[in-house]
């Protein structure tokens, strides 16, 4: 396998999430992902991206780091703030339920997009959201 650094990133503003969105596009392609799964990958990315950006307070960081498990090769991406937390869990994973008055549809949205999604979210603790995208 191809091994890649660990790639964090910083999102404060719009122009970092742009940013993270762009790496992880590099990491993908770099480990040979298809072209869907590497759209897959970004839109998921700009999902977290722009959740730490609305939601935390001070924003947060994108993890990224390549993965390989029983032959396959992936990217584990890790969006994890200090923010204000996530009072229930359950009603942020419905579709269409926001509180920011958007689609309500990142959260869940990103969860189909990726083979993996775990979410850990205290309030008045933070959030970290943990996925997983494979090769194939």
């Amino acid at each position: 396998m191809t091994s890649l650094a660990p790639i964090d990133c910083v999102i404060r503003g719009e122009l970092d999430i742009a940013e993270a969105r762009r790496r992880a596009r590099a990491a993908a392609e770099t480990l040979g992902f298809p072209t869907v799964r590497v759209y897959r990958l970004m839109t998921a990315v700009s999902e977290l991206a722009y959740n730490l950006h609305i939601h935390a307070i001070r924003g947060g960081v994108v993890r990224i780091r390549s993965i390989e498990r029983g032959g396959r090769i992936g990217l584990e991406v890790v969006a994890e703030d200090d923010g204000p937390g996530i009072a229930d869990v359950a009603l942020a994973m419905r579709d269409g339920f926001s509180t920011a008055g958007g689609l309500g549809s990142g959260l869940p949205g990103t969860k189909r997009l990726m083979d993996e999604f775990a979410i850990r979210s205290e309030p008045g603790r933070g959030t970290c959201v943990t996925t997983v995208i494979w090769d194939r």
